[in-house]
């Protein structure tokens, strides 16, 4: 048991320590923490909601993969940031935003990825890390990278809300859909665009650094 938690958390605290140190001004732990948290919880509405859509087999696989996973997960955690960050004082720089989204979503993706392994075994482990964990977290890097944006630049600000809700839902949703529907050779759509993925969030990343 002890041996699955340490699996499940380890991936999320080495992303989160990677964005966390790429700032030139460290957010406070405690609301990080926090965001953390609320991450965390998410799981348990959204893993209820997608059950009950799962149960009785609505859609296919693109509104599966884009609307029951991708804009279930990613609405919510886009919520959770307006609703504790977004106006929050510590929210004082466009990088911020990264720093917060992404422990919301990796919240999310710990608690996610625990369970995952309780069900199927610590043998996934690698592959859970590599994926889906790594996945939540650009998802959470390319959200605050437009949150930060939306609140250092009066200019364009709605247009930059809307981006970081839906900028994480396509992109969460060609994940998805490609999971479902190459189910025995996923492997090779996945890594092409997983490098695409951290390409592009590292390119966010970098951009959010340059505004200091």
């Amino acid at each position: 048991m002890l041996g699955i938690i340490s699996a499940g958390v380890a991936p999320a605290l080495a992303l989160m320590s990677f964005i966390y140190l790429k700032d030139r001004i460290t957010e406070p732990i405690p609301l990080i923490m926090r965001t953390f948290v609320f991450g965390c919880l998410l799981v348990f509405p959204i893993m209820f909601i997608q059950y009950a859509f799962i149960s009785d087999e609505i859609g296919n696989a693109f509104v599966q993969s884009f609307f029951v996973v991708a804009f279930l997960e990613e609405f919510f955690k886009w919520f959770i940031f307006m609703y504790v960050i977004y106006q929050h004082t510590e929210f004082d720089a466009h990088y911020d935003g990264i720093v917060y989204a992404v422990a919301i979503s990796l919240g999310f993706a710990t608690v996610e990825n625990i369970l995952y392994l309780f069900v199927n075994g610590i043998e996934y482990a690698l592959s859970r890390a590599i994926f889906p964990v790594s996945s939540h977290a650009l998802f959470g890097v390319i959200m605050g990278y437009y949150f930060g944006k939306a609140k250092m630049n009066a200019n364009h600000r709605i247009r930059s809300i809307v981006l970081a809700l839906i900028l994480p839902i396509v992109l969460h949703g060609i994940y998805n859909f490609i999971l479902i529907t190459f189910e025995t050779n996923w492997i090779f759509y996945v890594v092409p665009f997983m490098i695409l993925l951290w390409m592009f969030g590292l390119r966010r990343m970098k951009m959010a650094i340059a505004s200091y």
